[in-house]
């Protein structure tokens, strides 16, 4: 599922590919994109970037146009070299930009909006969104307090509010926990200074290293391929530090599955 760290990698890859060049033929099967093309068009525009923030895309375009995306659980950009064969159906494409060597395809996305740099501020999803853990200027120190300025929730639940610290799904959720060493199911206002702080840096690092290393994600550091994850779909297995059963259980009103060791993470 594309957490901070996929759509990091895949905004540098589409950044890579299509900055600076012109848009030759922009293609789509999105109505309300379809109505904005038709009014300002998309082909001869030159792309200036693409960047992420959280789990969200922004492609700038010349002439102030913003093509912003989101892919929630299924959604996928990819690229190809013009001519060479889409690896999914025609029928699953939202969009797709063309340039003289390129062309970006969002495939499933469910979310895709054109934006001006004055409406994607006023995106209430877009504007509510907390410190994004994969930006250059991450604040630590910020994120922290955020998530600690919501005490009534479970810690597990405030890694998962985009409004408190941007970009961790549900995977990193119980890997991030595991490596800090705390319950998932411990109220904020448990939490000492000190592991609101670790909680950050570990968010911190864990993405960093899975956004920067393409490949499958990878928690623990070690090289073998069916050792690459402390804790989570292990419920039942031996935690990889001190044997006891890893286990499961649905959290919060969306009931996503958090994994967790009762004796590396106790509840005190």
């Amino acid at each position: 599922m594309p957490e901070g760290d996929t759509i990091f990698r895949a905004a540098w890859t589409l950044n890579l590919a299509l900055a600076g060049k012109t848009v030759t033929r922009f293609e789509t099967e999105l109505a309300h994109l379809a109505r904005v093309d038709d009014d300002a068009p998309v082909a001869g525009r030159t792309v200036e970037k693409v960047e992420s923030r959280g789990k969200w895309m922004r492609m700038y375009f010349s002439g102030d146009l913003i093509l912003l995306t989101h892919m929630l659980m299924s959604g996928s950009w990819h690229i190809y070299r013009e001519g060479e064969p889409w690896r999914l159906p025609r029928g699953r494409m939202r969009a797709a930009l063309h340039t003289a060597d390129y062309v970006a395809v969002a495939f499933d996305v469910p979310i895709a909006e054109f934006h001006t740099a004055a409406s994607i501020e006023r995106h209430r999803s877009v504007e509510r969104l907390g410190p994004d853990v994969l930006a250059a200027e991450f604040d630590e120190a910020e994120a922290a307090r955020r998530l600690c300025g919501n005490p009534a929730l479970a810690v597990g639940e405030a890694l998962l509010r985009q409004s408190i610290v941007a970009g961790l799904g549900n995977v990193f959720k119980s890997e991030v926990c595991f490596a800090s060493g705390v319950n998932p199911f411990r109220r904020v206002e448990s939490l000492t200074e000190h592991e609101a702080r670790e909680l950050m840096r570990q968010a911190r690092r864990m993405l960093y290293a899975n956004a920067t290393n393409p490949g499958m994600r990878r928690t623990t550091g070690r090289s073998d391929p069916t050792a690459r994850l402390w804790v989570y779909e292990r419920s039942g297995e031996a935690c990889r530090r001190c044997g006891q059963p890893v286990v499961a259980r649905k959290q919060g009103a969306e009931a996503r599955v958090t994994f967790w060791c009762p004796a590396c993470q106790p509840m005190v």
